[in-house]
């Protein structure tokens, strides 16, 4: 989906940038169009956010980061245990 989006954009970008050159020139009515191809153009960017936003959502949550995850009290009770030897070590007395 998300390659589909970035085509969008890039699709939209281009027809963007023939408009603008267009009305560059003088063309009264591909000046008025412009307006509407902006508005698209902006369309299809958000699409393209939308889609990224949405796929790092899912990878976070697959890899287990999202909000719905559940705080491990042993492994992190191990961790703290382990620092405190490691410094404990390092402390020389």
């Amino acid at each position: 989906m998300l390659s589909k989006a970035v085509l969008l954009y890039e699709t939209a970008a281009d027809v963007f940038e023939l408009v603008i050159n267009e009305a560059r020139n003088g063309d009264p009515k591909t000046a008025k169009e412009a307006l509407g191809y902006a508005r698209e153009f902006r369309q299809a960017l958000l699409t393209v956010l939308n889609e990224r936003a949405t796929i790092e959502k899912l990878r976070k949550d697959s890899e287990g980061l999202g909000p719905e995850r559940a705080l491990d009290f042993e492994r992190a009770r191990t961790e703290i245990g382990r620092r405190l030897a490691c410094l404990r070590d390092a402390g020389g007395d």
